[in-house]
């Protein structure tokens, strides 16, 4: 099959996939169009071609790989266009604490739900659950080394789509979206208050430290 009308057979397998669709499940469904192998390389070079030609300022989408697979996303420009259309329907609204959960899973994943309200110093129940709700995190197993095997939690493939990304390698590194200046937390016996040493007056009139 020439490579024009493979791309028109991507494209619709594309458009009509409501998940990210991958390269392999791409390469499936066009062998079985054309009754024979489609070698990876042939698909890499659609890909690349639709994504060259969506590149154009005459269409307001693009191809971008997310989420482990391809989808057609409406570039920056038209987001608050199509915003105005159910615009509450796609917005996940999250609190600050179901943020903040979602922040440390991202960047520590795995991670259990005691080592998450360890770094917030709160329970993290209610954002857990939040967050699994918006299938924004998953459930990743549990944690066979440590007391009763608790559960560790993810980000999921939605939480990728969201980003733009395929893996959690691709999340900006801390230094490049804040600038932070690590604070650790004070020793207790550093943090215990002196004992007061009593005072008196001296012959010469001066306070001294009663020994």
């Amino acid at each position: 099959m020439e490579l024009e009308q493979l791309m028109l057979h991507t494209e619709a397998l594309i458009f009509a996939s409501q998940q990210p669709i991958t390269q392999a499940e791409l390469a499936e469904y066009l062998s079985n169009i054309v009754d024979a192998p489609v070698e990876a390389g042939r698909i890499q070079q659609v890909i690349e071609t639709i994504g060259e030609k969506y590149e154009s300022a005459h269409f307001p989408f693009e191809l971008k790989e997310t989420g482990g697979g391809f989808q057609f996303l409406t570039k920056p420009a038209y987001h608050q266009t199509i915003m105005q259309m159910n615009g509450d329907k796609y917005i996940k609204k999250l609190s600050t604490a179901a943020m903040e959960t979602l922040s440390i899973i991202a960047y520590k994943q795995p991670v259990t739900k005691s080592e998450i309200e360890f770094i917030r110093g709160v329970s993290a129940d209610y954002s857990i659950q939040k967050l699994l709700e918006k299938e924004l995190i998953v459930i990743a197993g549990r944690n066979e080394e440590a007391v009763g095997k608790p559960l560790i939690y993810a980000t999921s493939k939605s939480f990728m789509d969201y980003l733009g990304i395929n893996t959690p390698d691709q999340l900006p590194k801390l230094k490049e979206v804040a600038n932070m200046e690590i604070v650790f937390p004070t020793d207790a016996a550093e943090a215990a208050p002196e004992v007061a040493q009593p005072l008196a007056v001296g012959d010469d009139g001066q306070l001294k430290t009663v020994e």
